[in-house]
């Protein structure tokens, strides 16, 4: 019988320090198989993470990896996706569009309640869709990133039923609603300042899980509804979650996670090292590698701040990264390469990988033709300056440093002369998260719906200018545009080819790996874990064997 942690975990609890783990190749284990006659009610676990964001309000947090997390146990959305991008019913048990995709009629269940009692009605839902596409700037609460910026208005139509209306087609809308930011939350936490949403405790939802304790920076402690009668229809499961509740510890160290798991202290570690997958997996212990629907794993280029102003450059450091290498050395065989700035599972992505091919004597040349000279110890000049940049590896991926240390290898032997800052998740968002005065930026993102990707390329509506060319781009504003007022799936499609072709042409994007960002090692005796579009596990139809 796994030995398990009291369900409120005392700040200072310690965990035994990892033993020497066998490097070795982990294969993705499944345990997403829906409950059936072998569940059994009842039984806590203990989910140790390596970091939690720097804010609990809902519309800043929810798209964080780590926040995300308890939101997805604490609220429901309006549709669940897969992990094959599969949209059904949840909180929404049916709806339709016209002709355009310019209007929508959402229809809602009638039995949902938040935990306070009210009920999740019509004018909720308008509440939230307001609140995700609006935000609350002058109080400091923003929009949601990924939500269309097309969007108009919604009204309440009944108690169950609401339109919605946009300004331009939105073939994403439905899909974008199950997209983790889109999280429904009462009226009452809506209508709350920052400072008081900041406050989990503060933050009511409809789903299977409440919290019964947090602390900043070290656990939240959910405990299940149990009323809860309304999850999504895909998993199949009807009434409340099997289990009494979900400890989420923050364990920074992942050493300390592993000896954790390896020594039955805890239920799910997240974010192992993948070298250290292949040991644990021999140990009998379950290794999940759920790939999201999103962009990959690389690098935006900014191409207004120098060296990245100039094309040549930009295809230069596309062509001087060795993906095969990142492959060997940082992973196992559960990772990809990456084929496009698109993940393959996407049904929209295409292979372009030709594009970014590693080749450093193309690499070299085309420095060359960009005027940077050898200098004596072989870091290229030109008009005085050297060749050089600095990576920021991404704290939200557990293998970031070790790529960018050998990306930093890869581009020396080109002549680029590469410094590396890493910083801590809070750290990294108050020094490198939205800096534009950087002329690179590690991203991986995840998505629900491929015609959300153009909105966030160039600053139009307030979009994210990812590669730092405004409206300068007139190809790039003709495929965004294209993109996000198409009104059928094959037209999209081909623009959303074309965009992916042009970009990586243009070297706005110099792609890694395909992304796994989500890694979980499991005990065994946690049966019934499903994955959702975005990669994350959801303990409402999970259970505990013995």
């Amino acid at each position: 019988m796994t030995r398990r942690l009291p369900r409120a975990l005392a700040a200072g609890i310690g965990l035994a320090a990892a033993a020497s783990l066998l490097a070795g190749c982990a294969g993705a284990a499944d345990q997403s198989a829906s409950a059936g006659a072998d569940s059994k009610e009842g039984g806590d676990i203990v989910f140790l993470i390596d970091s939690l964001g720097d804010s609990w309000i809902p519309n800043n947090s929810s798209i964080s990896s780590f926040q995300g997390h308890i939101w997805g146990h604490v609220t429901d959305k309006l549709v669940y996706v897969d992990e094959a991008g599969e949209v059904s019913p949840w909180v929404a048990e049916s709806w339709e569009q016209n002709d355009d995709a310019t209007e929508f009629t959402l229809h809602l269940r009638d039995d949902v309640t938040f935990s306070d009692g009210t009920p999740l009605d019509a004018e909720a839902v308008v509440a939230n869709l307001d609140s995700w596409a609006f935000g609350d700037p002058e109080n400091g609460i923003n929009p949601i990133g990924l939500f269309p910026k097309t969007y108009e208005s919604a009204e309440a139509v009944d108690d169950t039923t609401i339109a919605v209306s946009f300004d331009a087609p939105t073939l994403g809308f439905i899909p974008t609603l199950g997209y983790h930011g889109s999280i429904l939350l009462s009226p009452e936490t809506l209508a709350l300042p920052a400072e008081e949403q900041a406050d989990l405790s503060n933050d009511v939802g409809s789903g299977p899980f409440t919290v019964e304790s947090w602390k900043e920076g070290d656990s939240v402690v959910l405990v299940k509804r149990d009323d809860y009668d309304w999850g999504p229809e895909a998993l199949a499961h009807d009434g409340p979650a099997y289990l009494d509740s979900v400890t989420y510890k923050l364990v920074s160290e992942s050493s300390t996670r592993s000896g954790a798991i390896a020594s039955n202290q805890a239920d799910v570690a997240y974010n192992i090292p993948p070298q250290e997958l292949g040991g644990l997996a021999d140990q009998g212990f379950v290794v999940s590698t759920p790939r999201y629907l999103g962009f990959v794993n690389g690098y935006r280029l900014n191409a207004s701040v120098a060296p990245f102003d100039d094309t040549l450059v930009r295809q230069a450091f596309q062509h001087g990264i060795d993906r095969d290498e990142i492959l060997s050395t940082v992973y196992t065989e559960d990772w990809e390469a990456a084929e496009s700035f698109i993940q393959s599972n996407v049904p929209e992505a295409t292979d372009h990988s030709d594009a970014f091919a590693y080749d450093p004597e193309l690499a070299a040349q085309l420095l060359d033709d960009a005027g940077w000279t050898e200098g004596a110890d072989g870091v290229r000049e030109k008009d005085g300056e050297r060749l050089s940049l600095t990576l920021y590896p991404n704290p939200y991926l557990v293998t970031s440093e070790a790529i960018d240390e050998l990306v930093a290898q890869q581009l020396a032997a080109i002549g680029f002369d590469v410094s590396i800052e890493a910083y801590d998740v809070v750290t990294f968002g108050e020094k490198v998260s939205g800096n534009t005065s950087l002329s690179n930026y590690e991203v991986t993102r995840s998505f629900i719906d491929v015609g959300t990707v153009a909105s966030i390329l160039t600053d139009a509506e307030n979009g994210e200018n990812w590669f730092g060319v405004g409206e300068s781009d007139a190809t790039l504003n003709d495929l965004r545009d294209g993109i996000a007022q198409a009104t059928d799936l094959d037209t999209r499609a081909v623009l959303v080819d074309e965009l992916q072709q042009y970009v990586l042409e243009q070297a706005y994007f110099a792609p890694l790996t395909q992304i796994v960002q989500r890694i979980y090692v499991q005990n065994p005796a946690l049966q019934g874990v499903t994955y959702n579009g975005v990669a994350y596990a959801n303990f409402f139809t999970a259970w505990l064997e013995g």
